[in-house]
């Protein structure tokens, strides 16, 4: 039985995009994350939450390589750990980030165009000598582009540089860039940060349209409750860099570490 049990754990792991085992990470003699495990599947939302200093984000830079890390991630079967981090968005991983990270003097559109380098494979030569293989590409490149700014609403503005636009248009255009990358596994941290009750909701139905109409996975951080309770599949939940539910949204708002991480409850 205990087999049979073992191989079914096995084989469900083997079936999920997104694979975190005993992830640990400390800085000095702080503890960051402690052996954090858990898994997403191909066309999930998945939603990971815990109070500030919980983890999250630093988690987010052990899956886009940008920290170092103890355990195992496995993406799409394989294991990324040992990867480059210029090896990460052509894998299939794109990520927005709690601050917008920008070229504000550049358009919404050439803000996009730059998330699809990782997708073109131009060279210094081709392009100084401006072969025809180069013209179909930028083609390419610009009419994609162009349709991931019309699919986060932004098609009036396509021309304008992003330094004048307000934070919350800013967060669209690089939301698109991320997009742009063609990932399968789309990483959103905190991408309700600084919008209101309104463009909260529109940012829901546009985290629905990625999963449903561009067959993304996404896993998001988020502070919004409301938000990563209603549209989420699954819920992550982190405390003090330890995992402390799993589950769908209605069993981790209930769970009793959950309830005491947010209102100070005893457990």
């Amino acid at each position: 039985m205990a087999d049979a049990q073992a191989q079914e754990a096995a084989s469900a792991a083997s079936q999920r995009l997104l694979e975190v085992a005993d992830v640990s990470v400390r800085f000095g003699g702080i503890v960051a994350l402690d052996k954090v495990s858990f898994g997403v599947e191909a066309g999930e939302i998945a939603g990971l939450i815990g109070p500030n200093g919980a983890g999250k984000t630093t988690l987010f830079n052990c899956l886009s390589r940008l920290y170092e890390c103890d355990g195992s991630i496995r993406f799409d079967g394989h294991p990324i750990l040992q990867l480059p981090r210029h090896r990460i968005a052509a894998l299939g991983i794109g990520r927005t980030f709690q601050n917008v990270a920008l070229f504000s003097r550049m358009s919404v559109l050439e803000n996009v165009m730059v998330g699809r380098h990782c997708r073109t494979g131009s060279g210094y030569v081709s392009n100084a000598l401006r072969v025809p293989a180069v013209a179909r590409e930028e083609w390419a490149t610009t009419e994609r582009a162009r349709e991931l700014v019309h699919f986060v609403g932004l098609d009036a503005l396509a021309g304008t540089p992003v330094a004048a636009l307000p934070f919350p248009m800013q967060k669209r255009v690089e939301l698109a860039r991320a997009l742009a990358s063609e990932p399968k596994l789309l990483l959103l941290d905190e991408p309700a940060s600084g919008l209101n009750h309104d463009e909260v909701n529109t940012l829901g139905r546009l985290i629905r349209d990625i999963r449903d109409r561009l067959r993304m996975t996404v896993l998001l951080v988020e502070h919004h409750m409301s938000l990563v309770m209603s549209i989420s599949d699954k819920v992550v939940a982190l405390n003090f860099g330890r995992k402390i539910a799993d589950g769908t949204p209605d069993q981790v708002r209930a769970h009793p570490e959950v309830i005491a991480a947010y209102l100070g409850a005893p457990t």
